[in-house]
């Protein structure tokens, strides 16, 4: 049986308090949906944490999953926690030193720039937490105030998905391998779980490994799409393939939508994203801008039976750069779920069309955009593609 509830129920209900035999998975959008069913996640785990995130921030959400994490620890609980070390760089060493203290094991993966190795462009993007082989919650929702929102500002806009079923058994053998530098998650493939109807699988995308998972999913589902594709997506810059895929399902008649950041935290980013605008708008694809807050999610459904959730974001530093993971579901009713609040989102969305596009963007607009774009194109390149030398361990701890 698989399990769908309302926003009250799931979180009353959230933190596994279901029974072992039953298999379900849930959507979950940023905010107090996200956060609460990790404190009780955290709180029931009772052998084995590992969390890995790209951001954790030292705020009132950081410090209260850190002390979560240390009463873990104090009953017997194994904690692994794994943060990207350029991510996380502003996490103080005295907040890193309390975790160890406290019994948490903790590892800082590569940062961009290093004094001790030259290593441009690799960083561990994940923003996962499974425990004890049973529960999970994998996405694109970092540990910080941002994404939980407050009395006076809305969440960033974000998704992940909880799982209670056979993959997160393999989702907690990856995380293992991550931490313990074992490197057999390059050897091992994307199986499907099944969670009552649905079925379930883990990819990753590590393309220094070898590992093309979840771009190729992607790719896969757009140019198989027969209705329809919508996305979420945040520092929208799809590279070369990408960008034919989603115009060949545009000429061939699919109903194509993007949603994508009025607001960013990275607005050279965003200027890139809107100079492609008149190249997808030219093909027919519906183009949307959310305005109450950033747009971080990373989420897609294709014909209302395919989904994909997780940290991956359509431009070539994801697919090429970054390690990451997504998590696939193949069910009509999530999908469904997923899509029906995407039509929640979009209309408190402003639409772009041609004439809104003409209206706001000016030649010195335009100019500033295609610089933008030049400007973040190349970057990206510099950081993912130079020659990665190692001389001393990549771990700051």
């Amino acid at each position: 049986m698989m399990v769908h509830r309302s926003t009250e129920e799931n979180i009353k209900k959230s933190g596994h308090d279901m029974s072992h035999d039953e298999e379900y998975i849930e959507l979950v959008k940023s905010g107090e949906d996200y956060f609460h069913r990790l404190e009780r996640i955290i709180e029931k785990t009772q052998k084995e944490i590992h969390l890995q995130t790209y951001i954790f921030e030292n705020d009132s959400t950081g410090n209260r999953i850190a002390a979560l994490l240390k009463e873990a620890a104090q009953r017997k609980v194994k904690v692994y926690v794994l943060l990207d070390a350029y991510g996380s760089a502003a996490l103080p060493d005295s907040f890193a030193q309390d975790l160890i203290l406290h019994g948490i094991s903790l590892r800082f993966f590569s940062p961009l720039f290093s004094w001790n190795n030259f290593y441009l462009g690799r960083r561990m993007h994940h923003k996962v937490v499974v425990t004890d082989g049973k529960t999970a919650l994998i996405g694109g929702i970092n540990i910080a105030d941002k994404y939980h929102g407050t009395p006076e500002s809305e969440p960033w806009l974000d998704y992940a998905v909880q799982l209670d079923c056979r993959a997160a058994e393999g989702l907690q053998k990856l995380c293992s391998d991550y931490f313990f530098k074992q490197g057999s998650a390059k050897k091992i493939k994307p199986v499907l779980h099944s969670a009552g109807s649905a079925l379930v699988g883990i990819l990753q995308n590590d393309w220094l490994k070898s590992k093309t998972e979840v771009c190729d999913a992607y790719t896969n589902a757009i140019l198989h799409a027969e209705k329809e594709i919508v996305i979420v997506g945040s520092y929208f810059l799809p590279g070369s393939i990408m960008a034919k895929a989603l115009k060949k399902a545009c000429k061939k008649g699919i109903k194509t939508t993007v949603i994508l950041a009025g607001i960013s935290d990275v607005p050279l980013v965003r200027r890139a994203t809107e100079h492609l605008y008149s190249s997808f708008l030219n093909h027919h694809m519906r183009i949307y801008e959310w305005n109450k807050s950033v747009v971080h999610g990373k989420a897609t459904v294709v014909d209302k039976k395919w989904s994909t959730v997780g940290s991956f974001n359509l431009n070539s530093l994801s697919c090429y750069g970054s390690i990451e993971m997504n998590v696939e579901i193949h069910s009509v009713e999530f999908a469904e779920n997923l899509r029906s609040d995407f039509e929640k989102v979009i209309s408190e969305c402003s639409e772009i069309t041609c004439e809104t596009l003409r209206q706001r963007t000016g030649l010195i607009n335009r100019l500033a955009n295609c610089v933008s774009y030049q400007m973040v194109r190349t970057t990206m390149l510099f950081l993912t593609f130079l020659p990665h030398l190692r001389f001393l361990k990549d771990y700051r701890l």
